[in-house]
């Protein structure tokens, strides 16, 4: 392969990849925007991250045998075209309705050109110089998701929330221009089929799971409707295991979680969406509705976690060549645990630099993750199924956000709730926890008396702030619990075992 053909493999996949994940982060400054404009729910603007988190973490995996079965560079473009299209439609939404299914169609490109993405790199760059790539892949991931809250607020402020989508049609089509013009096509010789069964059943069990965990607070725990979501997607995930055994192509290839280091790369993807890039969406809310920042200005302040991740990113994909993998993986998601409690810091009477510290700290161990997973990922396995060990694993990341953020967001409901009826205390009015999680607390006390609108904001302060640091702890135990898988199931001789033939390109995995 000619040396410039690699680089141009690598820049179209990095431009597709920060404009798809920087989607994934840049609507949260703009939600309270699009509350405004659209009338949305708090639910509503779950789904907002949701839909497109959901419609990923559904599609990467068949995604990835289409791609190995069709050739990695068609699908590439089929899905950055698809991509541009939703984005289009995103920003031409007038309803919730409208704009969360426009999401979802979003993150169907998306999903396509995701899970080729690890697989154009590997197959582009020898195994020698893999490291490196990945590193600048690595940098691309972290600076992408972390510096969407300040694009969000740069579009937003000064253009309009609808222009958060519309920025990505002219970055698509350059990266289109790419695709067809400068990379080389790869696919793998088996060409399996696709596993509709498995597709079927793994997408509905997502999204009756995540369903759930939305409306739960809404409907009641014990309704009868969320109920038998959470027992249907317990069943058709049963359902799913036993095709995906049975199947002769399965679209999920259960015998790679055999290997030790694939499983654990795949849980330190899921522990990391789960814990810190769920928490952005709590952590934008509480910077804007608590503490008043405009999206700009409410941007700016996740600058100095953007900033370390993107530095620390590079730096890892090197010392990726040269130290354990596990010590990497392990100690990045302890950073990023660390950095969730010392964010426990903020209160009600807090400035935004109470969180400052621990962006520091949270946004070291991203970067510090980010390259040696990649790499991981696709370097376990042998590359002629690099398509679906890409896809699983960012599956694995999709799946976390989107569970983290549903999760997270039915106990904060809870939490605010309780907190904010405990400080106003008896004789106050009643506020869901619908209400208080989306900020209307604001627009409810100013139609309140001024004697009775001063009390309820403080109360809507102290009560989102506690929710706040409950939810925090909750997400650095998952991360903690990631850090400690990371480090026990990364192991050395499985990433010689899957090339044995290069046995010295391998990374270093302890």
């Amino acid at each position: 392969m000619e040396n410039n053909t690699k680089w141009w493999t690598l820049g179209a996949v990095c431009v597709a990849i920060f404009m798809l994940l920087l989607d994934i982060t840049v609507v949260n400054v703009a939600l309270p925007s699009i509350q405004r404009d659209l009338g949305s729910s708090f639910s509503d603007l779950q789904w907002v991250v949701d839909a497109y988190a959901l419609t990923l973490a559904a599609l990467l995996l068949t995604a990835g045998s289409l791609a190995d079965r069709f050739g990695r560079r068609l699908v590439f473009t089929i899905g950055l075209g698809l991509f541009i299209a939703a984005s289009l439609a995103c920003g031409l939404s007038g309803t919730p309705l409208v704009l969360n299914l426009a999401r979802g169609l979003q993150g169907i490109g998306g999903a396509i050109m995701f899970s080729c993405s690890l697989a154009l790199i590997a197959q582009a760059f020898p195994p020698r110089q893999r490291g490196t790539a990945f590193g600048i892949f690595g940098a691309t991931t972290g600076f992408a998701v972390a510096t969407g809250p300040l694009v969000g607020g740069a579009l937003t402020d000064s253009l309009g929330w609808e222009w958060i989508f519309f920025v990505n049609i002219p970055i698509g089509l350059a990266a289109i221009a790419v695709s067809l013009t400068k990379l080389q096509e790869s696919r793998d010789p088996a060409r399996a089929r696709v596993d509709l069964p498995g597709l079927v059943t793994w997408s509905a069990a997502l999204f009756l799971l995540i369903f759930a965990l939305v409306r739960g607070n809404a409907e009641g725990w014990g309704s009868p409707l969320i109920v038998s979501f959470l027992v249907a997607s317990g069943v058709l995930l049963a359902a799913f295991v036993a095709i995906e055994l049975r199947a002769a192509h399965p679209m999920l290839d259960l015998t790679l979680f055999r290997n030790p280091s694939f499983a654990g790369a795949a849980i330190v993807a899921f522990t990391l969406s789960a814990s810190m890039f769920s928490m952005f969406l709590y952590l934008t809310l509480y910077i804007q509705n608590v503490l008043g920042y405009k999206p700009l200005p409410a941007g700016l302040r996740f600058m100095p976690f953007s900033l370390l991740a993107f530095i620390v990113a590079p730096i890892a994909g090197k010392l990726s060549e040269r130290l354990p993998v596990r010590l990497l993986l392990g100690t990045g998601l302890m950073l990023v645990g660390g950095g969730l409690l010392l964010m426990t810091a903020v209160d009600a009477h807090s400035s935004w630099s109470a969180l400052l510290p621990g962006f520091i700290v949270a946004g070291a161990g991203v970067g510090m993750i980010n390259p040696p997973l990649a790499s991981t990922q696709v370097g376990v396995v042998s590359p002629a199924r690099s398509g679906m060990a890409s896809g699983i694993g960012n599956t694995f990341r999709q799946v976390g956000i989107a569970t983290g953020i549903a999760g997270l967001g039915a106990i904060f409901q809870h939490l605010v709730a309780s907190k904010t009826m405990d400080a106003l205390g008896a004789g106050g009015p009643h506020l869901t926890g619908e209400a208080l999680a989306s900020g209307r607390a604001r627009q409810i006390a100013a139609a309140l008396p001024p004697d009775q609108r001063a009390h309820l904001t403080e109360a809507f302060r102290v009560g989102f702030t506690g929710a706040l640091d409950d939810l925090l702890v909750i997400a650095a135990i998952v991360a903690f619990a990631g850090a400690l898988a990371g480090y026990a199931l990364v192991r050395r001789r499985d990433f010689v075992t899957a090339h044995e033939a290069t046995p010295e390109a391998a990374p270093v995995a302890a």
